[in-house]
């Protein structure tokens, strides 16, 4: 399920200034997090979840297209990856997520000010702490329903059900949303498929958003029509 050495950064040069910053879990787990701070006083904040697969690195294309929005934000790299201490879990990676927030509210941002932005795996671990909070608003790209069915669709005759101990349950924990999301996903995604991403934003409460494509794979392609929708999203929530 988790694949830290997995590698597919292809050079980019991050062109959005970020400081480097450590955030350490209750449990003693230091994490890598690049910090871009814009106006914490009078913009939004992003606290960005990433994929199963690699380092901060391989996410720098997205990155350098947020320095044309109006928002902060903060990516983790989660334990065990880029180079952090620790062995990914669905237990630990909440208590990751949780810590990378409390980071955020000591710099004196409340619930309102953040934005929780998950990505594949990370959606698991975003669905999970907006649950019942009230923060600025939820974006979900690639999401799946949960991580029994996503492993279903690899693996149709096994019961993994019984054999999956990180199971990440999108689909019961959307319900208890109940924020601004947007969802993000494309038809030719051959790691999740579409139907968990409309499921997810068809069981969602209201106010929701959402931007299907035709022909994205699970690696969404941050085109200007992508990019227009963040933005549009976000000024929603500014």
């Amino acid at each position: 399920m988790y694949h830290p050495d997995e590698n597919n950064y292809f050079g980019d040069k991050l062109e959005v200034k970020i400081e480097k910053v450590k955030i350490t879990t209750s449990d003693n787990i230091d994490l890598l997090g690049w910090f871009h701070k814009k106006d914490l006083k009078n913009l939004k904040t992003i606290v960005y979840f990433h994929g199963n697969a690699g380092k901060l690195e391989n996410r720098i294309y997205k990155l350098n297209y947020f320095k044309e929005m109006d928002v902060n934000f903060l990516i983790i790299a989660w334990r065990g990856f880029s180079g952090n201490n620790g062995k990914p879990s669905e237990k630990g990676l909440y208590e990751d997520g949780k810590s990378a927030i409390t980071w955020l509210k000591n710099l004196g941002l409340l619930d309102e000010d953040i934005i929780i932005y998950g990505e594949s795996l990370g959606t698991g671990i975003a669905t999970e702490l907006a649950q019942n909070n009230n923060y600025a608003g939820l974006i979900l790209e690639t999401p799946f329903t949960s991580m029994i069915e996503a492993a279903k669709n690899f693996y149709p005759y096994i019961p993994v059900g019984l054999l999956l101990k990180d199971k990440y349950k999108n689909d019961k924990k959307i319900l208890d949303i109940n924020i601004p999301l947007l969802v993000m996903h494309g038809e030719a995604d051959q790691i999740v498929p579409f139907w968990m991403g409309k499921k997810i934003y068809e069981m969602a409460n209201q106010p929701k958003y959402s931007y299907f494509t035709k022909f994205d794979d699970h690696m969404m392609e941050y085109d200007e029509k992508l990019v227009l929708v963040l933005k549009k999203f976000i000024k929603s929530l500014n």
